[in-house]
């Protein structure tokens, strides 16, 4: 059976998420295997990096799928051109070696949020920024970043309690000001249920002064969601990469 490596972006503007809840909800998985189900002649089910929420977008979302039929890549790249929404477009397909899995063989995820930190009109960005203005100190969050960074317990940056292990590495945080723009850049292993939702919501009440950058590390001890900032809006996020070893 051939297995196929799908490159996918789309505006989360409109969609309930990644994960297909039922033939009649937007969904970004959805939508996705039914165009690709009418290619093949047969129903495909596809396997994302990760399931991003209702909101959320995505640059470069990465999906696998086996089939029974052998479609040339770029036939399968030009229907889905054709037939997918608008707000959802095919970047790549490409064959992938048998035991490539979209989740399972990611090694690392890159997030973006971004904020909007000024009351200028932002009117052809609305739907990917989230829009609080306000004065911040980069350094402040910089230094916050620096301790969040490295193999933790992130718990208390998660929305959902469970049983399963909560131990993440996040290798990055990167913070950019770029005009009136705060971009914040996540690099992981995995992410947490709003994990990046909720760690830029206390980096910005540290960049606002209302908490140390010390302050925000102790929450990694501490585990309790209930002490950790406030979880920001969906339609800020955006996977940017995820990346794979050399051989997948």
């Amino acid at each position: 059976m051939p297995n196929y490596k799908l490159i996918l972006q789309y505006d989360g503007s409109r969609y309930r998420g990644w994960q297909r809840l039922s033939d009649n909800e937007l969904t970004i998985q959805g939508k996705t295997e039914a165009v690709l189900s009418r290619i093949f002649a047969e129903p495909v089910e596809v396997h994302g990096s990760g399931r991003t929420d209702a909101g959320v977008h995505a640059l470069a979302q990465t999906a696998s799928f086996q089939t029974v039929r052998d479609l040339p890549p770029e036939e399968v790249l030009a229907v889905l051109r054709q037939y997918l929404p608008e707000d959802v477009g095919a970047v790549s397909v490409a064959y992938a070696p048998t035991r490539f899995h979209a989740r399972l063989s990611a090694v690392e995820k890159t997030y973006r949020y971004r904020v909007w930190t000024t009351d200028a009109p932002c009117v052809f960005e609305r739907r990917f920024v989230y829009v609080l203005p306000g004065q911040y100190s980069v350094p402040a969050m910089e230094a916050a970043a620096r301790l969040l960074e490295g193999t933790h317990d992130f718990r208390a940056f998660s929305a959902v309690k469970t049983k399963k292990s909560t131990v993440r590495t996040l290798s990055r945080i990167e913070i950019t000001q770029a005009g009136d723009e705060l971009r914040f850049d996540f690099t992981a292993n995995g992410f947490l249920h709003h994990m990046v939702r909720i760690l830029t919501g206390t980096l910005l009440e540290v960049g606002r002064g209302e908490r140390s950058p010390a302050e925000a590390a102790a929450l990694l001890d501490a585990g309790d969601r209930a002490a950790a900032g406030f979880t920001v809006p969906a339609k800020g996020l955006c996977l940017i990469k995820v990346r794979y070893d050399t051989n997948t």
